[in-house]
């Protein structure tokens, strides 16, 4: 069976799901994206997802053509459509066809695709035995310049960053801000496992607010432990006794080696390895029902 994509009010078969040439998100990057999952027949965090797409279009002065409640429809329509239970969903909202110059006045028209699919960001071992990352040379993108909360789809800041990890031989790389501090990953936020507590660098420093980020936090808190939101240069991420990643497409990912540095023992630890745990947990009976 074809893959069904959602484009503009219709479901279409993936090879004539096409965008416009003169679609200004092809163009110049102009519009924004949401990635979602599915788990076990319910669409994990949907509202949260929503209400960050609408607040990053909102900042561009781009209107959505349609409401929450029937952007939620449709894509529980088109996660059905395609018979999933487990998915990833990446929900877009471009600017729409315009002509060649940058003036979005001459965008009529959004356009809306949603795609449901399956995907497999890390291999297993990866979360069994670790992942080793580097620091990246290419550094994020200032706050002042581009508001890290605005999940636009321009990622050339970070797809730079992606190749380097790419030249490495690693699956991701950390991204410092202008300044030097700890900002996130290529596509993942970056949490620090101290003696009593877990650290994590502040949205103002030029991160996603990330979803997973959000529920890993409330994870933590339910377990009696402290997320503190701070700076902090790569000292201490070298020291830490243990790091994970959160992503939508991630989850909760160990890394056990940062710029040829052992992470604590050098394999995923007690803590990364029990929110893993809580994380699936609370997938499996959190969340929107596609059927019924």
């Amino acid at each position: 069976m074809s893959l069904m994509v959602y484009l503009n009010g219709e479901l279409v078969p993936a090879e004539e799901a096409k965008v416009s040439v003169f679609d200004h998100g092809v163009l110049y990057g102009d519009g924004v994206f949401e990635g979602i999952r599915a788990y076990n027949g319910r669409v994990f965090r949907l509202q949260q997802h929503l209400e960050r797409l609408y607040d990053s279009a909102r900042a561009i002065m781009l209107s959505i053509p349609l409401t929450i409640e029937e952007l939620t429809e449709a894509i529980l329509e088109t996660c059905r459509a395609n018979e999933l239970t487990d998915a990833y969903i990446r929900l877009v909202v471009t600017r729409g066809p315009g002509d060649l110059g940058l003036d979005p006045r001459k965008c009529p028209k959004p356009t809306v695709f949603i795609i449901a699919d399956r995907i497999e960001l890390y291999p297993e071992e990866y979360y069994e035995k670790g992942l080793e990352v580097i620091t990246c040379v290419t550094r994020r993108n200032s706050p002042d310049a581009l508001d890290p909360a605005i999940k636009s789809l321009n990622y050339l800041n970070n797809i730079l960053a992606k190749l380097e990890t790419v030249r490495a031989g690693v699956p991701e790389g950390i991204m410092l801000s202008s300044n030097g501090y700890v900002a996130e990953c290529t596509g993942d936020n970056i949490f620090l496992v101290r003696d009593d507590h877990v650290i994590t660098p502040p949205i103002s420093v030029g991160n996603l607010r990330g979803i997973t980020r959000q529920v890993v936090m409330e994870l933590l808190a339910g377990m009696g432990i402290e997320t503190q939101e701070e700076l902090f240069r790569l000292l201490e991420v070298y020291n830490a006794k243990e790091i994970f990643l959160t992503g939508t497409a991630a989850e909760v990912a160990p890394v056990v080696k940062v710029d040829g540095r052992a992470i604590g023992e050098g394999t995923p630890g007690p803590l990364t390895r029990k929110l893993r745990e809580k994380f699936h947990q609370l997938t499996q009976h959190e969340g929107l029902p596609i059927y019924g």
